[in-house]
């Protein structure tokens, strides 16, 4: 089989399996809805949107850039140089966490309507944020090590069955909505899965040979990337949960609770697209390694052709059935329905642009992307005070699509001019029509 029908069976396998357990988010979500009332629901996406940033800023950025480096030390054996690193990522981890539970209350009197509604929920807050720091970091390292669906599978089913069982656990023997009660629970369930996740990390790093001797240089070199990574992650993996917390002061909780149930179906439908390029990175370690730059560009082309088709038939998907599912956490929320496609077609232009910071740091220029990712970040900014107060949802819509789209182009043209390679979709067309 092609690279290209490998990375669409495995990815269509990951994301069945994300929908699968999307489905238990969704009817959670719909549920804190229709029996909490959409302002608690409000509250839940807000604290999601919190603790998804803080697992990416924990690890100091080290997971985002696990799988680059567990894939580049397993594929060359070095053992050494790749326990260091999983056993420095879960230091950073813990460590961070640990200061961010503990001062990290007062933080949120600087954060406006958004930091209120979280400041009650600290604790259990700041909990579930390290447990998803936990499986960021181990789920990055098994994909690395070719084991993906290790990687995925407590946070795509467990975790989704696991937030279901909290909230009915509080609803069905607590009176009245006790959203603080269930995150507390949440935390509990989650902190157990995600430490059994790291007995699989250890097992699956204990296996790759120590044949390699300790180089000193390493540590300068995990930092020099990450730092940057950091960035880029949150910019791209969690644009929307910055997003949200910067309306929380622009729209009222009913809104932000319709946007922020947006944005999720968003995550979900970038998840596959995501899928596609970690899949892809070990094989194009292994193109790297060899110096073969005509395989590079083979497995970049494939990759881009997938990720660009995952993306338009997500996007058409949500078009058609995006007001059904809507409708499922009330009437109000199928004013959601243009919003989430908009938002779905900013991630069509992001998969035909091509992961240009991957290339850029797979190319030893990973400071090379913190310019677009700040252009698009200002234009978030920018575009949510300019639109969201006139327009409401879909000036928030717009101004997510215009951002992403600055970004995508501009980190494709640094890609194009810094490392001269095209990473987007039409490099992959360009042959055929020369020829």
């Amino acid at each position: 089989m092609s690279l290209a029908g490998k990375l669409a069976s495995k990815s269509v396998a990951i994301f069945g399996l994300r929908i699968f357990g999307a489905g238990f988010i969704f009817f959670v979500q719909a549920a804190i809805s229709r029996v909490w009332g959409a302002g608690a629901l409000g509250d839940f996406l807000l604290v999601i949107a919190a603790t998804n940033i803080m697992a990416v800023i924990m690890p100091l950025g080290f997971q985002t850039v696990s799988t680059y480096f567990t894939a580049e030390y397993a594929s060359r054996g070095e053992g050494v140089h790749l326990r260091r690193f999983v056993r420095r990522s879960y230091l950073h981890l813990f460590g961070v966490g640990a200061i961010v539970l503990v001062v990290g209350w007062p933080i949120t009197f600087l954060m406006g309507e958004g930091g209120t509604h979280l400041r009650a929920l600290w604790v259990p807050t700041a909990l579930i944020g390290i447990a998803s720091g936990m499986t960021y970091v181990s789920a990055t390292t098994l994909v690395g090590l070719k084991r993906p669906m290790a990687g995925y599978l407590p946070d795509m089913l467990f975790r989704p069955v696991l937030t279901l069982a909290a909230f009915a656990l509080v609803a069905v023997f607590v009176a009245g909505p006790d959203m603080a009660l269930m995150l507390w629970v949440l935390a509990g369930f989650l902190l157990v899965l995600f430490a059994l996740q790291t007995v699989t990390v250890h097992r699956a790093v204990s296996a790759v040979p120590v044949g390699d001797q300790w180089r000193k240089h390493e540590p300068r070199r995990w930092w020099r990337f990450a730092t940057p990574w950091v960035l880029v992650t949150l910019a791209s993996d969690y644009f929307f949960d910055i997003n949200l917390i910067l309306l929380a002061d622009l729209l009222g909780r009913d809104e932000l609770a319709i946007f922020g149930v947006s944005t999720r179906i968003f995550a979900l439908a970038s998840f596959g697209v995501v899928a596609v390029y970690a899949l892809t990175l070990p094989n194009m370690f292994d193109a790297e390694r060899d110096a073969d730059r005509g395989a590079f560009g083979k497995r970049m082309g494939e990759a881009n052709l997938v990720a660009t088709a995952l993306a338009g038939l997500l996007f058409v998907g949500v078009l058609v059935f995006g007001p059904y599912v809507l409708a499922i956490f009330g009437e109000e929320f199928a004013q959601g329905s243009l919003p989430v496609a908009i938002l779905c077609l900013g991630l069509v232009v992001r998969a035909a642009f091509g992961p240009a910071s991957l290339v850029l740091s797979m190319h030893d220029r990973p400071w090379a992307s913190l310019p677009a990712v700040w252009l698009g970040l200002g234009a978030l900014v920018v575009g949510n005070y300019l639109l969201v107060p006139p327009f409401g949802l879909m000036g928030a819509a717009v101004s997510a699509f215009v951002a992403i789209s600055l970004w995508s182009v501009s980190l494709w043209l640094i890609a194009l001019r810094r490392v001269n390679i095209d990473v987007s979709i039409f490099a992959r067309f360009r042959p055929m029509a020369a020829a």
